[in-house]
């Protein structure tokens, strides 16, 4: 049942390779801002190679809104939306380690800048990103974790690395460092929200679940409606399937 969580982890927010966001209403992201260096080529092979991922290894690339779907929906076969082969691959589908490689040459740029200044948690956070944008989370991790040893109270580095610990397996590790996000800033939507989705999908903790989203639109007012009510959704869903 990760497929979901793995779309909610993403609440509301989309942060691409090489991007850092910065925050509004309580955790929720605004727009990002991309580095200058990020060329159209890049962008057009990620979002290509983000598809093709998703159908490999059955991860669903999404938003919050994506996660309020029901497991049915979202357990169709990848088969039949295969996506066309992108030409600048040859003709083939990328494989995780083309995609390795396409994270680590975006990463070199940002990389020899780290050699120059190792502790600019800002520049391993974009590191992070680009990784994870790859579903490389093993390496992602790593250097949200450097990041946190500098910038241990930055609650967006510490949400990304819990989704990388959730993505490795780790369900124990990402919920602590969630609740540790929530030590930092209580009403945190996006570390609430993960918590929930963790919650429910990785430890069937329903009672878990419920209890984190309702904290979430109690100490968030201001979320669009939108957002209230894909909350709102999956809080119906947690309450049918027990029901069931």
């Amino acid at each position: 049942m990760r497929d979901n969580v793995h779309a909610g982890l993403r609440y509301g927010e989309n942060r691409a390779a090489g991007a850092i966001q910065t925050t509004g209403e309580q955790g929720m992201a605004n727009e990002p801002i991309t580095e200058s260096t990020a060329g159209s080529a890049w962008q057009a092979k990620q979002v290509y190679a983000m598809a093709v991922i998703c159908l490999v290894v059955g991860l669903a690339i999404g938003y919050l809104f994506r996660g309020s779907q029901s497991p049915d929906a979202q357990a169709k076969p990848a088969a039949a939306a295969q996506p066309p082969a992108h030409p600048g691959m040859g003709g083939h589908m990328p494989s995780l380690a083309d995609m390795k490689q396409m994270a680590d040459k975006k990463a070199a740029p940002l990389l020899e800048k780290l050699k120059a200044d190792p502790n600019n948690s800002d520049l391993l956070f974009q590191v992070g990103n680009i990784y994870k944008a790859t579903h490389q989370f093993k390496e992602a991790g790593s250097y949200y974790d450097k990041a946190l040893q500098i910038a241990p109270k930055n609650v967006a580095i510490r949400t990304e690395l819990a989704s990388c610990l959730y993505y490795n397996g780790d369900v124990d590790g990402a919920i602590s460092q969630l609740q540790q996000s929530l030590r930092y800033d209580p009403k945190d939507a996006n570390s609430l929200f993960n918590l929930g989705m963790i919650k429910w999908q990785g430890k069937q903790d329903s009672k878990g679940a419920m209890a984190a989203w309702q904290q979430l639109l109690k100490s968030n007012p201001q979320l669009s409606a939108d957002r209230k009510a894909a909350v709102q959704k999956l809080m119906a869903d947690v309450q049918m399937q027990g029901k069931s």
